[in-house]
């Protein structure tokens, strides 16, 4: 005890001028003390300790309370192990991803696994399927469980090994916060047990609610205004027996008494407003009227229930909706459209695939080829292989190329590396490989991050003849490719005419990175690759 004692001590003084850095609420610590021997508490021994805390300084009293077994507060936690070289201070961040100790006494140490940030714009997440269940042991490497994250699906694996305890967050749980407490790990077995109704710590957040109440006040006086208003509405009606009395003609009374029609309802056209039986009458005809219409109007108001079944948004989903979004209001597009002749291009494409198949290869697509020729315009053209930032425009040397796939869960945009490097069959092996993995619902980060220029094609599988494609940011391009169809040609003769297929492509620019003349010039240069596919083997 005294050992324990007389290093705190010694510290103390060289933790003074962080006492005010310690007592942040948003820099927390969690303080480990040590005891190097363990000694019953009595009651006189608390209040030596007591009136000892009463001397010391904030910090102080920290460091000294870790050598006894006085209760502390819920942020900071204490264990005894063994002989301490010197106090050891763990921000709530670092307790976090190292090891979470609880402040009661009856729960052993203990990990809490939180939410991953996966992605660089993760900021939240879904459990889709637990792979491990409580009380199985883990070991470093091992999956516990598939998170969904903003752009796929990926699998979170153990860093330590032990058992699992407690799995807070079940499976199929939505929109967890990055950092979030998902499940709870222990070294040995036997613990299992005593995290069966374990909850949580929520840590400083509690204490604002508690907080909250003590305004109550202020509520019960304004509850007490209203009460005068009351007062306010009776005194209305009092001024009302000036307007009740109508002047009316004995006869038109009668009638209107026994058309249970009120007098005050019927506006008089006689001597100073008299009210006279033509009026009722007119009254009573005008009423009519309305009657009959009625029935017409609210049967032409009444509209059929519609069915309807609302869709839960994916992460997918979400992010591409805050991304569109985000382009469409914050990047200033311009469109340039240019119709690109591609019969050279399909009759290499059948020489191509003849080889491929003679070979037993993958065939060619027209993406494929596409792809490689918006990659060796942007080789040419680099200024359009960039982005925008509030200081600079940055230039990539790298041709990485983000393909647009359509799935069940939302659209992906996987990307092929390097594809100016890269042969067509191997960028048509790569893009099969992704759009698989993407329709599977199972890219990594990997998969679809590092992208410099989007290629996005409804021409082929959809027929689209012409479209314009939101950008992807933050890239400064996209491509969007439409279908091809046979035109009807001029020739070099009069009277002259050939048939031939055109392709209409598309390119939004950023105006910010990509000038008008620049964007055209790549546009050239790529219907001069589509055009004369020969190029693109040099």
């Amino acid at each position: 005890m005294v050992y324990a004692s007389r290093i705190i001590i010694s510290h103390s003084k060289k933790l003074k001028h962080v006492s005010t850095l310690l007592l942040r609420r948003e820099h927390a610590v969690a303080v480990r003390g040590f005891s190097n021997t363990t000694h019953p508490s009595s009651l006189s021994g608390r209040e030596d300790m007591l009136k000892a805390r009463m001397n010391y300084s904030q910090v102080e009293r920290l460091s000294k309370c870790s050598a006894t077994n006085v209760p502390m507060p819920s942020g900071i936690s204490a264990m005894s192990t063994r002989p301490m070289t010197g106090p050891t201070f763990f921000t709530s961040s670092q307790m976090r991803s190292v090891r979470g100790f609880s402040s009661s006494s009856d729960l052993p140490p203990h990990q809490e696994i939180g939410m991953p940030s996966l992605s660089p714009t993760m900021t939240e997440g879904n459990i889709a399927r637990w792979l491990k269940k409580e009380g199985d042991k883990v070991a470093p490497g091992e999956v516990l469980c598939e998170v969904e994250t903003d752009k796929a699906t990926v699998e979170m694996e153990c860093m330590e090994e032990g058992y699992l305890a407690k799995i807070v967050k079940e499976e199929g749980a939505k929109e967890i916060q990055v950092g979030e407490v998902i499940a709870i790990t222990v070294e040995d077995e036997e613990d299992i047990q005593k995290f069966k109704d374990y909850t949580p710590s929520s840590g400083a957040p509690p204490a604002a609610p508690e907080e909250k109440p003590a305004p109550s006040p202020p509520k019960e006086e304004k509850v007490e205004k209203p009460a005068s208003a009351p007062e306010a509405k009776t005194s209305k009606p009092s001024s009302a027996p000036s307007e009740d009395r109508i002047f009316a003609s004995p006869l038109a009374k009668k009638l209107a008494e026994d058309s249970n029609v009120p007098l005050s309802s019927i506006k008089g056209t006689g001597p100073e407003g008299r009210i006279v039986k033509a009026d009722v009458e007119e009254f009573l005809a005008s009423r009519g009227k309305e009657t009959t219409a009625k029935p017409s109007k609210a049967t032409g108001s009444k509209a059929p229930a519609l069915d309807y079944v609302d869709i839960p948004h994916t992460q997918i989903r979400k992010v591409t909706a805050s991304r569109l979004a985000f382009s469409k209001q914050t990047i200033p597009h311009y469109y340039l459209t240019v119709d690109t002749c591609v019969d050279k291009l399909m009759g290499l494409r059948s020489q191509l695939n003849a080889f491929q198949e003679a070979s037993g290869g993958k065939r060619i697509s027209v993406n494929d080829l596409v792809i490689k020729a918006a990659a060796l315009a942007l080789r040419k053209v680099p200024q359009c292989n960039s982005s925008w930032t509030d200081e600079y425009i940055r230039q990539f040397s790298n041709v990485n190329i983000n393909v647009a796939v359509q799935t069940e869960n939302g659209l992906y945009v996987p990307v092929v590396k390097d594809a100016d490097k890269k042969g067509l069959s191997t960028i048509g092996e790569e893009v099969r490989f992704l759009a698989q993995k993407a329709k599977e619902n199972s890219l990594k980060p990997e998969d679809y991050e590092g992208g410099t220029f989007t290629v996005s094609n409804l021409g082929g599988p959809f027929g689209i003849k012409q479209f314009c494609a939101v950008i992807n940011p933050p890239q400064a391009a996209i491509l969007a490719i439409g279908s091809a169809e046979k035109r009807v040609v001029a020739s070099s003769g009069p009277d002259q005419f050939n048939v031939a297929s055109y392709m209409s492509v598309t390119l939004s620019c950023d105006h910010r990175v990509i000038d008008g003349a620049i964007g055209a010039e790549w546009l050239k240069a790529f219907k001069g690759y589509i055009e004369t596919p020969e190029s693109m083997l040099l």
